[in-house]
């Protein structure tokens, strides 16, 4: 699937919060729809996919995941919608809900060929379950993508991994500390998987730190690339609308720039927007920024 000069969009609502809490996040599709997302991009409906089970508050005892089992049969319907979209030479924009989201996108990409991963994070969400504090898979589906994790949700349809180290580029993260703290494993000692944090996308420049991550990716032999944009890569002054913050991270105009260079590079084929809360915009200004930032990238 090419790039086209305007790529005919569908947004796939995906309110599912299995990963998380039921914290708000489940009102994001709704909140980015009513400030026009759709409208300004000229984007088709493509339909909500929601979650047939309850949340449960309780770690299951064999995987220490929450919620393993609804996440895994969300997953499967979730990559199903997706990979109709594909097929239809869309490019699906999946808004979530929290970032277990990203499995059932990726698995959608799994069974048409070998795609790669532009992850755009203010967290690696690289924790096993044993190092999570919490037990929600919205901490750890970038390990769980990358085949690492219990197999109930890193081997769906014997697909393990969902993708290849070296097809995943981590961009803009800046939990370093924090999860060393806790004791997640590093993602810098991973084999493959190509890390540029927020202090090095400062150093270098957004547009040369970007053009290093895209590089990386279109050197390998792929039908393309997913992005995935979790809200709070946005810097806390201006995006306090997430439920785990930390000071630092992007402008909307960075990430504007940066989501038009990963257009421009003709690979990508689909993103997904997570952990917006829209209960923390009081006055849904916030809500307004954040889809301009993501209309004018996309446009």
């Amino acid at each position: 699937m090419s790039l086209r000069k305007k790529p005919e969009y569908s947004v796939i609502e995906a309110p599912s919060i299995l990963g998380l809490r039921p914290t708000g996040v489940e009102l994001l599709p709704k909140a980015l729809r009513e400030a026009g997302l759709l409208e300004q991009l000229n984007a088709d409906y493509a339909g909500m996919v929601t979650p047939s089970a309850v949340y449960n508050y309780k770690r299951d005892d064999e995987t220490k995941l929450l919620n393993p089992e609804a996440i895994k049969d969300y997953t499967l319907k979730l990559a199903e919608v997706v990979r109709g979209e594909l097929q239809k030479n869309k490019f699906p924009i999946v808004i979530g809900g929290d970032c277990s989201i990203l499995i059932g996108n990726l698995l959608a990409l799994r069974r048409l060929g070998r795609y790669g991963l532009f992850f755009i994070d203010g967290h690696s969400d690289f924790y096993l379950p044993e190092e999570s504090p919490t037990g929600e898979v919205a901490d750890m589906e970038l390990a769980i993508v990358s085949g690492h994790g219990p197999d109930i949700l890193a081997d769906l349809d014997h697909l393990k991994p969902l993708v290849r180290e070296q097809d995943i580029v981590v961009f803009g993260y800046r939990d370093s500390a924090q999860s060393a703290q806790y004791g997640c494993q590093d993602i810098k000692k991973t084999t493959m998987i190509n890390v540029i944090e927020l202090v090095d996308l400062k150093r270098l420049g957004l547009q040369k730190a970007a053009s290093l991550g895209i590089e990386t990716l279109l050197k390998n032999e792929l039908l393309g690339f997913w992005i995935h944009l979790d809200a709070d890569v946005l810097d806390d002054l201006i995006m306090p609308a997430v439920d785990y913050r930390l000071p630092g991270g992007l402008t909307f105009s960075e990430l504007s720039n940066l989501l038009r260079l990963l257009l421009v590079s003709g690979k990508a084929v689909g993103v997904s927007v997570t952990i917006f809360n829209p209960t923390l915009d009081k006055d849904g200004s916030i809500t307004r920024n954040f889809v301009s930032s993501i209309v004018e990238g996309l446009s």
